[in-house]
């Protein structure tokens, strides 16, 4: 069964066929590094680290970029408030971002382009739109004429018209048309600016991924993806800059992800309910929120609060425990049948536009039959097969010191002289340490809690 999509630009799902046989282009819309992410970027960022798992354990080769936005009016203003240079500023926050990356296990994107690296590429760009007729140059600055491009609002799914009445714009006389957006903004006192056919000036924020995904992954690509509050303007005009210059289909495949809510809230300042994933990662369990992010569709929406992540949380045990009860366990052919009956449904269940929540199901029903007969070694293996894909479970003990070593000899030994008070004891002394036993026939096992 090929793996189906659900596309933004046609509104169906499509069985996926990517442009070159085995290998996927994909980019995704990363953070304006102004500040700290927020929980709902994160899942963003969660989800389709997934998604791109999945693509890689089905055989495809992913090139997988996603952006740092480090020149806009957030950064410019933020850099101001801090006192900072807006390089420094974003700096800081594209070390703060990939630390919460690296706690969420996400992993690093193919190649993570900035834009103020990329002058040379966003100029080209906008030169060519300008060529064949598509921009013209106002006294302060450079914009897109969107009456110009006729296809204008086929991922948004609206008319011009329609856009036009309720478009998220700003008021600029200078401008033919409400709906043309910046694609150079002409030098302002104190900004940080660049040389430039239309003077010295920066880029506007849209040209700015246009130009940066066609560098890396050429004019027609496999998968844009991105929060689903960017689909219009963003990504409408990333489709009309990019098509425009290049005469190109831009991209194939659309995937949006849903919005969080916090407490059945729409997560917002104003309301008080705003929350960085700095905070919640410092306040939650990072496999807890990973696994949280799981257990919904990523084009659903999701509700983000302390009672969720528990549950989440308390699931997890549910998979350590079996984790940790069939790791050393023998083969078992029993356990070899039920694990290829549910491999087939988490395959099934990803394979329909990444089912994430069938196929955390599957995985439950599987630990519910192995459990009913025993244990097995082929249970363990699937689970690291597919984490994978998931990457929830918990990273390989390690060592333990020597203290911890000597107090589990020192228990041994209490047990074969069958003075069991004093390996009780012991037993307590490790868990009040974070070191769980199990007693299994071929010795004593330990965990970490």
């Amino acid at each position: 069964m090929a793996i189906k999509v659900y596309n933004t630009l046609t509104r169906k799902k499509e069985a996926f066929k990517p442009i070159n046989l085995g290998r996927i282009g994909w980019y995704n819309c990363g953070p304006t590094v102004y500040n700290y992410i927020h929980i709902g970027n994160a899942r963003n960022v969660v989800c389709f680290d997934i998604i791109r798992r999945y693509f890689e354990y089905s055989g495809y080769e992913v090139k997988f970029a996603q952006n740092y936005t480090d020149i806009d009016d957030k950064m410019i203003n933020r850099a101001r408030e801090l006192g900072i240079s807006v390089p420094e500023l974003a700096d800081k926050f594209i070390r703060q971002y990939e630390k919460d990356a690296a706690m969420l296990n996400v992993r690093l994107p193919t190649v993570s382009p900035r834009a103020t690296y990329h002058i040379k590429q966003i100029i080209g760009q906008i030169k060519k739109i300008q060529e064949k007729g598509y921009a013209y140059e106002t006294e302060d600055g450079v914009y897109f004429d969107v009456s110009k491009f006729r296809k204008y609002g086929k991922l948004s799914g609206q008319n011009i018209d329609e856009l036009k009445k309720g478009a998220r714009v700003d008021i600029n006389e200078k401008k033919k048309d409400p709906l043309d957006f910046a694609l150079w903004k002409k030098e302002k006192p104190n900004e940080p600016s660049w040389d430039s056919p239309w003077g010295k000036g920066r880029p506007g924020w849209h040209i700015e991924c246009s130009a940066m995904n066609t560098t890396y992954l050429g004019d027609t690509f496999d998968i844009h993806s991105g929060g689903k509050d960017l689909i219009f303007p963003h990504h409408e005009n990333e489709i009309a800059q990019a098509e425009s210059a290049t005469g190109k289909k831009y991209v194939k495949y659309w995937l949006h992800n849903a919005f969080l809510n916090i407490n059945r809230e729409k997560m917002s300042k104003s309301l008080g309910n705003f929350m960085t994933a700095d905070e919640a990662l410092k306040r939650f369990d990072p496999r807890a929120i990973r696994f949280f992010f799981l257990e919904t569709h990523y084009r659903s929406e999701i509700d983000f609060s302390e009672e969720n992540i528990t549950t989440a949380k308390h699931s997890l045990e549910r998979i350590d425990n079996f984790v940790f009860a069939n790791k050393d366990a023998a083969e078992n052919p029993k356990v070899r049948k039920i694990v290829d009956k549910y491999k087939k449904g988490f395959i099934k269940a990803m394979d329909d536009d990444f089912e994430t929540p069938n196929a955390v199901a599957a995985i439950f029903e599987m630990i519910k039959e192995v459990n009913k007969i025993g244990t097995g070694k082929e249970a363990y293996d699937f689970l690291v097969e597919i984490d994978s894909v998931l990457g929830v479970l918990k990273k390989e003990e390690g060592k333990i010191n020597e203290d911890i070593e000597n107090l589990i000899e020192e228990r041994e030994n209490a047990r074969k002289s069958r003075d069991f008070r004093k390996a009780d004891n012991i037993r307590d002394e490790l868990k009040s340490k974070g070191i769980i036993l199990e007693d299994t026939d071929k010795g004593v096992r330990w965990k970490r809690v």
